[in-house]
C-alpha cells in the first residue's frame, strides 16, 4: 500500500486530521485518517481511510438536499464500512447553485477520486455508491466511469432521470389541481421561488385532506396517486390485500397526509432553478392511456364506480385541458445533465425498497429497460427490500449489496450473489440490523413521454 502523502494541488486545499472512531471498549476501534478539501468549482470533499485499509475505496454520491460533503449513506454504515477496512470519499457538489446539483455532481465526484489518489492513497479498487438523487449520479458514473471505477452499488436511486421524474409528478399535481384545487391548475410550473412552491404544496395538501372525507374525493386522490406511481403500503401498516382498493387508497393518502407534496413541489422548483425554466409538459398526453399503463388502474376504476363518478369523463377533462409546455432550453439542459441508463460500463447492483414514496420502485423498470436497450443487461442486477419509505435500508443490507458487487468483480460473473436469497443470507450473517430482501418485479413506470 502506498505511503500516505500530503501535497497541494492547484485550486484544492486540504486539511488533515486524525480521529478515533468507536469506544475504548470496542475491539474494532481503529485510527482513521480524515481528509477534507476544496475543489476548483468550490465543492468540498471529504475522505476517511482506516489504518487497516483493505485497498478498496467507496466513492459515495449523496442525495438531494444541502450541498454538504458526505462519504457514506448513514453514520451506522460509515462505521461498519470503516471497521471492515474500506476507505470512503465523497463531495458536496457545487454549492453555488441549486440543490438539484446535477450540473456538477458527476464532475465533482471524479475530481474527488483524482484528489484522493493524489493526496491520500492509490486504491486497488474503486466502487461507486449512491443513494436517492445520488443514485442518479451513481448511475452516470457507472455509465461513464470505465477505467476510473470498477463497480457500482445503487441505493434507492432516482435512476429514471430528471425528465421522467418531473413529468409523472406533474401528471399527479395536474390531476389533483384540476379536480380538487382548480385555482392552482395553471400555477404548477415556472415557480418563482421556493416560498411560492411551498405555498402551492400547502394548498394542494389541504385540498387532498378535504377530499379524503368523501367517496368522490378518495377516487380522485387514487387517480392522482396512480399517476404519481405512489406506493399503497404506508409506514406502520400491513400491506393491503390485492383487491382491497379502499385500503390501498387509505395508505396512499397516509403518504400524502404526512407531507409528501411539501417535499415534491419545492423540489420541482429546485430542478427548474437548475435548468433555467420549466422542464415538464403534458401537451398531447392521453390521460386515459396513461392510466391503463398503471398498476393501480383497477383500483381507480373500482373507486370511481363506488363513488358513482364517470371515470371516462374525468380522464377526457384531463386530456382536453393538458396544455403545459416545457421550455426547450431548460428541457435540453435537464436531458443533458440529469439522465442515465443509456448503458452501464461497469457491473452495477441497484437496490430499492418496494414501497418508496419519494423515488418509486417503478423507476427500476424504466432504468433496466434502457440498460437492456443499450445491450448492457449482463452488467446490471436489481434487488428489492420488503420495507416502506425512501432509502430505508439496514446497514446489513447495504454491506451485503457491496459484497455482491465485490463477488462480481472477483469472479467475473454474478452467479447467485445478487439474488434475493443469497443477499438475505449474506446480510443476516453480518449481524448489522437484519434484512428483508425479497423476490419482486416492479410494474412499469407511469408518466414516461
Amino acid at each position: 500500500m502506498p505511503r500516505h502523502r500530503l501535497s497541494t494541488l492547484v485550486a484544492c486545499t486540504t486539511a488533515f486530521a486524525t480521529t478515533l472512531l468507536g469506544s475504548a471498549t470496542d475491539a474494532r476501534a481503529a485510527t482513521v485518517e480524515h481528509h477534507s478539501g476544496t475543489l476548483s468549482d468550490g465543492a468540498t470533499w471529504i475522505a476517511d481511510k482506516p489504518a487497516r485499509w483493505n485497498g478498496t475505496l467507496l466513492l459515495f454520491s449523496h442525495g438531494f438536499g444541502p450541498t454538504i460533503a458526505a462519504d457514506a449513506p448513514s453514520a451506522a454504515a460509515q462505521q461498519a464500512l470503516l471497521d471492515a477496512g474500506y476507505a470512503l470519499a465523497g463531495s458536496s457538489y457545487d454549492p453555488h447553485g441549486s440543490m438539484w446539483a446535477l450540473d456538477s455532481a458527476e464532475r465533482d465526484q471524479f475530481a474527488t477520486l483524482a484528489t484522493f489518489r493524489g493526496q491520500v492513497g492509490s486504491p486497488s479498487r474503486v466502487i461507486s455508491v449512491g443513494q436517492s438523487m445520488g443514485g442518479l449520479v451513481n448511475a452516470q458514473i457507472a455509465r461513464d466511469g470505465a477505467g476510473r471505477v470498477n463497480g457500482s452499488l445503487g441505493l434507492c436511486g432516482l435512476v429514471a432521470g430528471g425528465v421522467d421524474l418531473d413529468n409523472y409528478q406533474l401528471d399527479a399535481e395536474y390531476s389533483l389541481a384540476t379536480f380538487l384545487d382548480p385555482a392552482d391548475a395553471d400555477k404548477l410550473v415556472d415557480l418563482a421561488s421556493q416560498a411560492e412552491a411551498t405555498a402551492l404544496a400547502e394548498r394542494l395538501s389541504n385540498a387532498v385532506e378535504t377530499a379524503q372525507q368523501t367517496l368522490a374525493g378518495r377516487a380522485r386522490i387514487a387517480l392522482a396517486a396512480a399517476y404519481l406511481n405512489l406506493a399503497d403500503w404506508a409506514p406502520g401498516q400491513q400491506p393491503p390485500a390485492r383487491d382491497d382498493f379502499t385500503g390501498q387508497e387509505r395508505q396512499q393518502y397516509t403518504w400524502l397526509a404526512q407531507g409528501l407534496l411539501g417535499f415534491l413541489v419545492p423540489a420541482r422548483w429546485s430542478v427548474e432553478q437548475s435548468a433555467g425554466g420549466n422542464t415538464s409538459w403534458n401537451t398531447g398526453v392521453d390521460y386515459a392511456g396513461l392510466l391503463r399503463k398503471s398498476a393501480h388502474a383497477k383500483q381507480v376504476t373500482a373507486l370511481y364506480r363506488g363513488a358513482g363518478l364517470n371515470l371516462g369523463t374525468d380522464l377526457n377533462r384531463l386530456t382536453r385541458g393538458a396544455d403545459i409546455t416545457a421550455d426547450r432550453a431548460a428541457l435540453a439542459h435537464l436531458e443533458r445533465t440529469s439522465s442515465a441508463g443509456q448503458g452501464v460500463a461497469v457491473p452495477m447492483l441497484d437496490i430499492h425498497t418496494i414501497a418508496d414514496q419519494l423515488v418509486p420502485v417503478e423507476q427500476e423498470s424504466a432504468f433496466a429497460g434502457r440498460v437492456r436497450g443499450a445491450g448492457d443487461s449482463a452488467r446490471l442486477r436489481l434487488a428489492y427490500v420488503a420495507r416502506q419509505s425512501h432509502c430505508n435500508f439496514t446497514t446489513a443490507e447495504v454491506v451485503a449489496g457491496l459484497h455482491a458487487v465485490e463477488h462480481r468483480l472477483d469472479t467475473g460473473h454474478w452467479g447467485d450473489a445478487a439474488t434475493a436469497g443469497q443477499l438475505q443470507d449474506s446480510a443476516t450473517e453480518l449481524n448489522l440490523g437484519g434484512a428483508a430482501f425479497t423476490e419482486y418485479r416492479p410494474s412499469g413506470m407511469t408518466g414516461t413521454r
